[in-house]
């Protein structure tokens, strides 16, 4: 690595970034399913315009910022993936919105789509069904009478979609994928059936899906890591830290929660991962630093040694930075503004 940056500082390989591009473009186009990523995990205006170069069909956005942001850099074809209530305030948005792109909201509630069907006379949705993890959606047997009813409110039902989130945990992507897929099976209708997690996409049934929507393939991170959905050589995003104490099998970097995000799954062996020391742990996190534990007999780093670091969620890490700084063979060769940073509304 020959970068000289202060550290803290969030950079991304761009190879790798690419390779992982194109590798789920490929996939996907092979299989015969629309791929439209949640952009979400990277908030980027660059990445985003190369998705769509490589054939995705549109983006998965969390919320009408996000929305407005990728919108106003002229990615028209938006899917908003989450239950939305049009308070006024949020309605006047989506109604801009949808007058100058492709735009679609996630409904689970025939409430939500009356209110939404006021707001929005023939906005597009899907109907969101639950394939079990529990957060939000109608079960699959619930789904044609809320589509009829979003029908006759005055929506425009485009078809169903499901996050099988509880992939996250060792040993679940399978099962997971299958819930998926026998819940958007149950709720079979025309249009579209979108589902598809980054742990689950490799295994997400084609025989039912018609679009997938991963986001955190495109960097990689801790948590895939132990998963087992990507391997080092897929880990296109890290955080350069600098080690700044250190004492018996301990040594501390100067990137905390601030920077790295404090996200760790129960099942999950550390705050994050390092890619010089694949064996060390992120122990602690506090504000501004980070404990790494090595295992005994393992040499520590120097004073002063720049080290990367994976973090255990990348989204969150994502939403914390102002840019990325984008490197190829150890060089810096641009900076992305995270564009969407902090999009939250």
């Amino acid at each position: 690595m020959v970068l000289d940056l202060p550290t803290p500082c969030v950079i991304v390989d761009g190879d790798v970034l690419d390779r992982n591009l194109r590798t789920m473009a490929t996939a996907a186009a092979g299989r015969g399913i629309a791929l439209r990523p949640h952009a979400k995990t990277h908030k980027c205006v660059e990445i985003a315009r190369r998705q769509v170069e490589l054939g995705a069909a549109g983006l998965t956005v969390a919320t009408v910022s996000e929305a407005e942001v990728f919108a106003a850099a002229g990615l028209d074809d938006l899917f908003i993936a989450y239950p939305i209530w049009p308070t006024p305030q949020r309605a006047a948005r989506l109604r801009e919105l949808a007058s100058r792109v492709r735009l679609r909201i996630g409904v689970d509630s025939a409430e939500s789509a009356e209110a939404l069907a006021t707001a929005v006379p023939g906005l597009e949705v899907l109907v969101e069904v639950d394939s079990g993890h529990h957060r939000s959606g109608v079960t699959p047997a619930q789904a044609g009478a809320l589509a009829a009813t979003a029908e006759n409110a005055g929506l425009t039902v485009r078809g169903v979609f499901t996050f099988p989130g509880h992939a996250y945990g060792p040993g679940r992507q399978r099962q997971a994928a299958q819930d998926e897929s026998a819940a958007l099976a149950e709720a079979d209708g025309p249009g579209v059936r979108s589902g598809g997690s980054t742990p689950t996409v490799a295994l997400s049934g084609a025989d039912v899906l018609t679009e997938i929507r991963p986001g955190v393939y495109v960097f990689g991170d801790a948590q895939q890591l132990e998963l087992g959905t990507c391997g080092w050589d897929e880990v296109a995003l890290t955080v350069l830290s600098t080690v700044v104490s250190r004492s018996g099998n301990r040594f501390v970097l100067d990137a905390g929660s601030k920077v790295l995000g404090a996200d760790r799954q129960a099942w999950a062996t550390g705050f994050g991962r390092l890619a010089e020391h694949p064996d060390a742990r992120i122990v602690a996190l506090s504000e501004h630093h980070a404990t790494v534990a090595l295992p005994d007999g393992v040499p520590l780093p120097h004073l002063g040694d720049v080290l990367r670091v994976v973090p255990n969620h990348v989204c969150t890490t994502v939403n914390l930075a102002d840019e990325l700084i984008v490197t190829a063979a150890g060089a810096e060769v641009d900076r992305w503004r995270v564009a969407a940073r902090n999009a939250n509304t």
